[in-house]
């Protein structure tokens, strides 16, 4: 039998007016029962609500049930989990999940509450983190998956690397994998990481009167770093720039995976379900219509009256260009005459494609993700469904962190690929290989494409260098 609780307590655990929980239950959005003048919730469904709408803190705490008989992986950078659904789907136990954003946690706790929760990743040796997952020290753990932040890394913004403290998380994550010894680790994170130096030198202090640039703030030093430090290990790998729609996914979102092997062969690349144009007898892309065109309920943010002045004269598909030069100045201002693409502004989005990108915010000028049709951004349900999140899936917070959740995350069909791919490892299967394959939208992103584009670099800075002397 489920617990129930006076209002007076319940006031207390989520820290409101007993008023205010009494309105909750009589809207229902608390469970609760009245006898006579009392009321009597329900302990369970009010620990949800206070952990969707921030009232309740989601605690670390170990795993309260394991599957013993499912593979093993433990999650780090975690966010709203969209990797590691991928990962469970394709077989294993999610035994442990590693997050330090408050919201994030709270859905963490909401949707998955017997997983092991932990908090900052550099507050955890690998003994506290096999204590937290249950696991033994002659336990074998099969699968470790992280994205560390990628904002350091981002093509935007000002490229720090690893002298970014997110940067340092990153090295956190390296080190617990190799002390963790997992039989597999995978690294994701933007594309980015493939031209992000080790070091970065502002571009005013380059060129004929400063001193050459060093290996380390070469395009790809923090890389070439990672794989420095992995191969010491003695873990082979093997990376790409994959694009999600070639797994199915109604998105065309590219993120960095590197898979990392403890028994030094290196691991083939992930296997598509789907290419763009139905190239090698594969399905074709999957459209935005396939996902969102049959959702009934939508929370979502609004845009400006005087953007959607603009938005009521374009269709599915169509941006600022698509308006009158007159209004496209009028509706763009300074930024007409700016540089670059600005396909994001004024966008809606078509219906016989996959989205673009989603962002954290689909409402900013920049990087507008307009309905088709509906004179409104993309709400947190379609977020969801071009995510490949279950409807079901409880997202804690206002809605602006809603979308920053489901916008950062990996898409569910991405992560399941790369589950898909460990296992069949795993079991010492053959994994399809499909020769010259487009993963992306970029050339020379593969590892053995990467590396031999780094070196030439290395070797032009070293030939430089060698020509200046001998001046």
């Amino acid at each position: 039998m489920s617990t129930e609780i006076s209002i007076k307590e319940a006031a207390k655990q989520l820290n409101i007016s007993a008023q205010r929980v009494r309105t909750l239950c009589r809207n229902g959005e608390l469970k609760a029962r009245k006898i006579g003048n009392t009321w009597l919730v329900n302990q369970a469904t009010l620990e949800k609500y206070g952990l969707r709408t921030a009232h309740k803190v989601a605690e670390d705490h170990p795993a309260y049930k394991v599957n013993n008989k499912k593979p093993i992986a433990l999650s780090f950078f975690s966010g709203a989990m969209g990797l590691d659904l991928g990962i469970e789907k394709a077989g294993f136990d999610i035994r442990l999940a590693c997050e330090i954003d408050k919201f994030c946690r709270q859905t963490i706790a909401l949707n998955k509450p017997n997983t092991a929760l932990l908090t900052d990743i550099n507050h955890y040796s690998a003994g506290d983190i096999r204590e937290a997952a249950g696991l033994e020290k002659n336990n074998d753990i099969d699968l470790i998956v992280g994205g560390p932040p990628c904002q350091a890394f981002s093509t935007a913004g000002k490229r720090k690397g690893f002298n970014d403290d997110r940067g340092n998380v990153f090295l956190k994550y390296l080190e617990l994998c190799f002390q963790l010894k997992p039989k597999y680790f995978v690294i994701e994170n933007v594309r980015g990481l493939l031209s992000c130096p080790m070091e970065h030198r502002p571009h005013e202090q380059r060129g004929p009167d400063f001193p050459d640039l060093r290996e380390d703030e070469l395009k790809g030093g923090a890389l070439n770093f990672v794989i420095n430090r992995l191969q010491k290990s003695k873990y082979s790998y093997s990376f790409n720039l994959y694009n999600s729609a070639n797994f199915g996914t109604p998105q065309v979102r590219e993120r960095v995976i590197i898979i990392c092997s403890r028994d030094g062969q290196r691991p083939p690349f992930l296997t598509p379900t789907h290419s763009e144009t139905g190239e090698y007898g594969l399905s074709k892309w999957n459209t935005l219509k396939t996902c969102i065109s049959k959702i009934k309920q939508h929370n979502h943010l609004s845009f400006p009256e005087k953007r959607l002045k603009y938005y009521r004269m374009l269709g599915p598909g169509e941006n600022w260009k698509n308006l009158p030069v007159e209004l496209q100045k009028e509706a763009m201002g300074k930024s007409f005459y700016s540089g670059g693409g600005k396909t994001g502004f004024l966008r809606r989005l078509a219906w016989n494609k996959p989205s673009p990108t989603l962002v954290t915010h689909p409402a900013m000028p920049a990087t507008d993700l307009a309905h088709p049709e509906e004179d409104r951004p993309l709400s947190v349900q379609e977020y969801k469904r071009i995510q490949e999140f279950p409807d079901n899936w409880d997202l804690a917070g206002p809605i602006i962190q809603q979308y920053k959740q489901i916008g950062n995350a990996v898409p569910v069909n991405m992560g399941f690929a790369v589950g898909k791919l460990i296992t069949e490892l795993l079991n010492n299967k053959t994994t399809k290989a499909y020769p010259g394959f487009k993963y992306s939208r970029y050339k020379n992103t593969s590892d053995q494409e990467w590396k031999k584009e780094f070196k030439e670099r290395v070797k032009s800075l070293k030939e430089k260098k060698t020509a200046a002397h001998s001046a």
